[in-house]
């Protein structure tokens, strides 16, 4: 069945975009994952395509070959926090150092993502500062919508040790918003042999 088409503008001035891309990659032996091929792309450039027209700015959380990025184009953004300690970091670093009130994120090896998922998070947010999707077989916290808001309580997270991102959205308030699409729109690239299984697929 052909999904309804949603007809709510959510006010994509108020949303800046943030592509993360500064873990270790280490289910990629070390290599930096964002800048992995697919179909003659990086893969943080499928994931830019895709993400860039739902939102006012794009910046990317990167702690590697940051003189790759087009710097003219996009924000680049570095951890402000030592020893690459997962996607919350990227989420902190966002928070402290662009000026907006919301942030969609998008990790930066689901090239698939729908063209216009952030808006049906911000249509189905109600009144939670966090909202991320849910596909028919798990959830995805690193596609998220967040207020600026959380800042302070990310902020004594990440102090006290903690690293789990879907347990300190659901803390915060958050919720998790169903998406119904092919699996595949939120596919994570995560080995060289997944890489190669989409190289073929696309």
């Amino acid at each position: 069945m052909k999904r309804e088409v949603l007809k709510v503008v959510y006010p994509r001035e108020a949303v800046s975009g943030v592509i993360l891309a500064g873990g270790r990659s280490s289910r990629m032996g070390g290599q930096d994952k964002a800048q992995l091929m697919l179909q003659g792309k990086p893969l943080w450039q499928h994931v830019w395509q895709r993400l860039a027209p739902q939102v006012h700015d794009i910046s990317i959380s990167a702690n590697r070959h940051l003189d790759r990025y087009p710097q003219d184009q996009l924000r680049v953004i570095t951890d402000t926090l030592p020893d690459f300690p997962g996607p919350l970091a990227g989420m902190l670093s966002a928070l402290q150092q662009v000026d907006s009130p919301w942030f969609a994120f998008s990790a930066c090896d689901t090239p698939f993502i729908p063209e216009d998922y952030v808006t049906r998070l911000w249509q189905q947010k109600q009144q939670a500062p966090a909202v991320w999707v849910r596909s028919c077989e798990r959830d995805h916290p690193a596609l998220a919508l967040v207020s600026r808001d959380i800042l302070p309580e990310l902020t004594i997270y990440l102090n006290s040790g903690e690293r789990r991102v879907m347990y300190f959205l659901q803390s915060v308030g958050g919720h998790a918003v169903q998406f119904d699409e092919d699996e595949r729109a939120f596919v994570n690239i995560n080995t060289p042999d997944e890489l190669q299984r989409y190289e073929e697929k696309v």
